[in-house]
């Protein structure tokens, strides 16, 4: 009996590990990771004949209200070619290159890609530039204050979350400076928990600059080179859970760690065009490079765990990601300067964990206005 039994379970155990096989789809690259794209995301924010041009920034403040930052509108050819997917992309030309129309340069979407609003009175902020660079909330702030940067117009800005009042802005437009008062086309911003934060600066300038809660300025390190604590286009800049600071060294191939007050602590050398990065709560290091194309996950040790993405214009290839934001439920947002686009991923039904891109830190519970 005990014969029996035993070759039944063999019989069934062979069963069950040659289904799965015998079900699996053929072929296939795992283009986008751990991620299923999501498609025809989002609706068509631009006016008849346009479409969004280089995308800037992306912010996820909740799964159902996300920030997405367009360097304006682009004038669509009479005529589009059949390969045409709704990217300026895959027109076969970069969204940088030709002159953008400033309007709709903020837009809020939900869940389903719907427009909720468009701070159109906030375009005639951007004029003369090339749009807004990146936008950003502090996880520490309660009410939730919506900061963008203006590379082009040597300016931040920090708008109340309902986009009515512009409460404060840095640097004074058109106008560069390595002072206390200017900045040369700022690139991204990041907090410690009181407040205190930090702007990368930038494309022109080369250092990072310290400000307490109330947009004082404190200090300043960095200065053109390749040494430690030298800049080439520190474009992006995010803060551990114990207050040390990973400053992307574009144009230097590295990422630099510091400690609050500019003290050099490491460098990650060999990450080709690092364009944003984000540490999420479990405190590991993401990257979005700009020229591989690729997300890549390393501890804060510097060490490459695993990476995902490809070139392209289809959906969920990328070409550019300039920033890229994760939502509390798992969803990726990736913001494309030169597709022309931002996309959403979502998790795959039982995507390893470990290879998904984590939230950052949560957002403080909104103050009720």
């Amino acid at each position: 009996m005990r014969i029996h039994v035993l070759a039944f379970a063999v019989v069934f155990g062979l069963g069950l590990l040659s289904a799965p096989a015998l079900s699996q789809q053929k072929g296939g690259e795992e283009e986008t990771g751990p991620y299923d794209v999501v498609a025809n995301w989002p609706e068509k924010s631009a006016r008849p004949g346009y479409i969004q041009g280089s995308q800037g920034g992306v912010f996820a403040e909740s799964p159902n209200r996300i920030f997405l930052l367009s360097r304006g509108e682009l004038k669509l050819p009479d005529k589009l070619p059949d390969n045409f997917n709704g990217s300026w992309g895959s027109l076969g030309e970069q969204a940088t290159r030709p002159k953008p129309e400033l309007r709709n340069c903020i837009v809020i979407v939900d869940a389903g890609g719907k427009v909720l609003e468009s701070w159109t009175q906030h375009d005639h902020l951007f004029q003369g530039g090339r749009g807004p660079h990146k936008v950003k909330i502090s996880p520490y702030d309660p009410e939730r204050h919506v900061w963008v940067m203006d590379d082009m117009r040597h300016q931040i800005f920090k708008f109340t979350n309902d986009g009515k009042s512009l409460v404060l802005t840095l640097g004074e437009a058109g106008v560069a400076g390595n002072d206390d008062k200017h900045f040369a086309r700022p690139t991204d911003i990041a907090w410690l928990p009181d407040g205190t934060f930090f702007v990368s600066d930038g494309y022109t300038n080369t250092r990072v600059v310290k400000f307490d809660k109330n947009g004082k300025y404190l200090m300043t390190w960095g200065t053109p080179g390749t040494g430690p604590g030298q800049f080439n286009l520190p474009h992006a800049i995010d803060i551990d859970r114990n207050r040390r600071l990973y400053v992307v060294d574009r144009s230097n191939s590295r990422i630099q760690v510091f400690d609050e007050n500019g003290k050099f602590l490491d460098q990650w050398p060999n990450i080709r065009s690092a364009y944003h990065i984000l540490i999420s709560a479990d405190q590991h290091l993401w990257v979005a490079d700009g020229v591989t194309n690729k997300f890549l996950k390393y501890d804060l040790e510097g060490k490459l765990l695993y990476s995902w993405g490809t070139y392209g214009t289809f959906p969920g290839a990328f070409w550019g990601v300039h920033q890229f934001s994760v939502d509390s439920e798992g969803n990726l947002y990736a913001a494309e300067t030169f597709g022309g686009r931002t996309q959403k991923y979502r998790p795959k039904p039982g995507a390893d964990r470990a290879k998904l891109i984590g939230p950052p830190a949560p957002l403080m519970p909104k103050t009720a206005r």
